[in-house]
Order: structure tokens, then C-alpha cells, then sequence
């Protein structure tokens, strides 16, 4: 019904009066009047109320946009996440990673728990703090440098990042703890992308679950346009909707990558799949 509504005011606009209702097969029939028109009935077809009702209940209530949630519609919900989105595996080798985000999104926590798993490998990366102005910033990395037996650079300014940077061994993986960013403040946009064109580097947008679904696709929209190509959504294990990562995603065209599932440093990273989000998505799905 919802949907014929919609459509009846995008056909008749908002000053169309609604004359009554009934079911029929397969769809909905409102019945309407309009200024200097007959009343006439407007027939929904069939396939706007068949494609509603094929949104899998796993996704009910992580309040999904709707045409998102029509596009993830039909099927195995595993099948249709890797049908809508791209999955890669976080890009390492090469170029310098460069964790961005908002203020409090996890990047100072990502980077540790990348490291540690590295160390654990047996590579020993090299850890770069972007974010030495904010106090305490950089004392939380070094913390986890000194635990993990790591040497961390500090780089308050682009110069010094492409210092610090080009100082790595051949080869050895570069983590850059990149300072929170307001993508809207044209101000912070500009000093994000000077650090980030001194880094010449890939950056993955870490963004925490439970965001509204439209403030999560605005931001992630933003940080493309700064150079994000990938999403690493954070506390999955705490938020109960994800419709704000899904949207984040499929509205940015952002691969997802890893996952913060816990707080252990160790073991808090989980490689997401389409197996994995669909059925981190129906827990709790009635």
C-alpha cells in the first residue's frame, strides 16, 4: 500500500485526494480525485507489490534505503550481497594504506589490529600517526607500537609524511593513521587530501556501524571523492542495524574489506564475505 501511495502522488501530486482503497490480484487499486479531472482509478501493476514482498525478512530491520533493499530482493540473500557489492581483500602490497574516516571511527584501532596481524605473519610494518595534533592520538598507536616492537613515525604535515614514508624497507607494508575528517568542511577536505597526495597511497574509509543509512551514503560519497576505494566498517559486533554500512557501500561504490568485530587486537579483524554479511545481517531477524 505504501508503494501506491507513493506512486499515486508522483502521478496526481500531493493535492490528490484519496477516495478509497481495495486489494486485487496480485496488487493495489487506489481510487483518487484531482482538480479539473474525473475521478478515475489508479492501478498499481502487479510487480511493485510482488517485488516488495520479495525483500528477504533478514533485511526488515536494518532500515535499508528502499531501493537498495529492492535491489538485494530475489533469491539467496548471500547470492544477491555478492550480485550488489564488490568484496577485496584490504591492498596491502604496494603503495602506503591510509586509514580515513571521521573523528571516533575506529582508524587508530584498525591500524593496530592490522599491524598485530602482520607482526603475527611475520612482517613488520611500518605504523605512521597523520594525527599527532589531536591529543592522545598518537600516544594510543605508540602504545601499540611498543607492545608489538615496532618503530612509529609522527607526521603532523605532508612534508614529513613523504619523509616518514619514503624510509620504509623495500616491499615492507606501510600503515597510516590518518587524522579524523570532517569531508564537508572545506578546510579539513583540503588538508586530507594534501596529506593524502604527499602519501601517494590507497586509503579505505573506516566507518563505524549504526550510522542513519542517509548520513552513512552522504559520507562515504564524500570520502570517495577525496579517494577512498574502500570501506572498512567497524563495531559490527555492537550495532544491531547495518543499513548505514550497506548504504555506505552500494552509494559510494566502496569494496568491503574487513570488518571490526570485537575489541581483541588480535583477533577483532574479520575478512568480510557475502556468506558472512548475510548472516551477520539475519541474526536476530524474526
Amino acid at each position: 500500500m505504501s508503494e501506491a501511495m507513493a506512486t499515486l502522488r508522483a502521478e496526481l501530486g500531493e493535492e490528490a485526494v484519496i477516495l478509497g482503497t481495495r486489494r486485487i490480484a496480485g496488487g493495489v487499486e487506489v481510487t483518487a480525485a484531482q482538480e479539473s479531472t474525473d475521478d478515475e482509478p489508479l492501478v498499481i501493476a502487479p510487480d511493485a507489490a510482488r517485488a516488495a514482498s520479495a525483500i528477504p525478512a533478514a533485511l526488515h530491520r536494518h532500515n535499508l534505503p528502499a531501493t537498495l533493499a529492492q535491489r538485494l530482493a530475489g533469491g539467496a540473500l548471500d547470492a544477491a550481497i555478492a550480485r550488489v557489492f564488490r568484496f577485496e581483500a584490504l591492498p596491502l602490497d604496494g603503495p602506503a594504506l591510509l586509514l580515513a574516516g571521521p573523528p571516533g571511527a575506529g582508524k587508530t584501532t584498525s591500524c593496530a589490529k592490522l599491524a598485530t596481524r602482520l607482526v603475527l605473519a611475520g612482517t613488520k610494518p611500518l605504523l605512521v600517526s597523520a594525527d599527532g595534533r589531536r591529543a592522545g592520538a598518537a600516544e594510543q598507536l605508540a602504545a601499540f607500537a611498543r607492545v608489538l616492537d615496532l618503530p612509529l613515525a609522527i607526521a603532523n604535515s605532508p612534508a614529513a609524511l613523504a619523509k616518514a614514508l619514503a624510509r620504509r624497507a623495500a616491499g615492507q607494508p606501510a600503515l597510516v593513521d590518518m587524522p579524523g575528517c570532517d569531508p564537508f568542511d572545506d578546510a579539513a577536505a583540503r588538508r586530507h587530501a594534501a596529506l593524502a597526495e604527499a602519501a601517494q597511497g590507497r586509503q579505505v574509509l573506516v566507518l563505524p556501524a549504526g550510522l542513519d543509512a542517509e548520513e552513512a551514503a552522504e559520507t562515504a560519497r564524500a570520502f570517495h571523492l577525496l579517494g577512498c576505494r574502500h570501506l572498512l566498517p567497524t563495531r559490527l559486533d555492537a550495532a544491531r542495524r547495518l543499513g548505514g554500512v550497506l548504504a555506505a557501500a552500494a552509494s559510494a561504490d566502496l569494496a568491503f574489506t574487513e570488518a571490526g568485530t570485537g575489541m581483541d587486537i588480535a583477533t577483532g579483524l574479520t575478512p568480510l564475505a557475502p556468506g558472512w554479511l548475510a548472516q551477520r545481517l539475519a541474526q536476530g531477524a524474526s
